[in-house]
């Protein structure tokens, strides 16, 4: 199955000021999403693999033009999350099926390794609808200063036979994040 992409969506997020005070170096967070076919819309299959198999490819895109858009060196990247929203002629499952199975390796690559899970979100919804998706430290899953999350929403997108993928990717933690684990 080839991967079908009807539209690439990049945003960067830059705080510099916070709280009146100002955050620097400034908390940076890119997310990159992929608006694709959903070749099981409409119909119940047993195997997800045709949509498994799509996982690699895409989350290497998607780190790719995240790594990109963030202008930064592949392991100045701390931080990192995905999610899905399915269009509403498909299943939560063809989202777990793409970001479960195979999406991390070549994101982790990208991202110059990667030793937490990469936390994750998903549900299915129509065009416009916004995903939250958590962001975490790459190495350290209980490290919080980088507990946090990034929204993106496509107005066009997911039709009801698409699903929209999103990688989020950050340079730093929460702006002015002072919350210690107890001691």
């Amino acid at each position: 199955m080839e991967l079908e992409i009807r539209k690439l969506v990049v945003q960067v997020e830059e705080v510099t000021r916070e709280a009146g005070r100002p955050v620097d170096p400034p908390a940076r967070t890119a997310l990159a999403a992929a608006v694709i076919a959903n070749p099981l819309a409409g119909r119940y299959e047993q195997s997800l693999d045709e949509l498994a198999e799509l996982g690699a490819p895409l989350g290497g895109l998607l780190a790719e033009r995240a790594v990109a858009a963030l202008g930064c060196a592949p392991n100045d990247v701390v931080a990192y999350g995905k999610g899905a929203i399915v269009g509403l002629d498909g299943e939560l499952e063809h989202a777990a099926a793409l970001l479960h199975p195979r999406f991390g390796a070549p994101v982790r690559a990208a991202v110059d390794h990667g030793d937490a899970i990469i936390p994750g979100t998903k549900k299915v919804a129509g065009a416009g609808t916004s995903i939250t998706v958590p962001v975490t430290n790459k190495d350290d899953i209980w490290s919080f200063d980088e507990m946090s999350a990034a929204e993106i929403a496509i107005p066009d997108a997911p039709r009801d036979d698409e699903i929209v993928v999103v990688l989020a990717l950050a340079t730093g933690g929460r702006p002015l994040a002072r919350v210690k684990k107890p001691g």
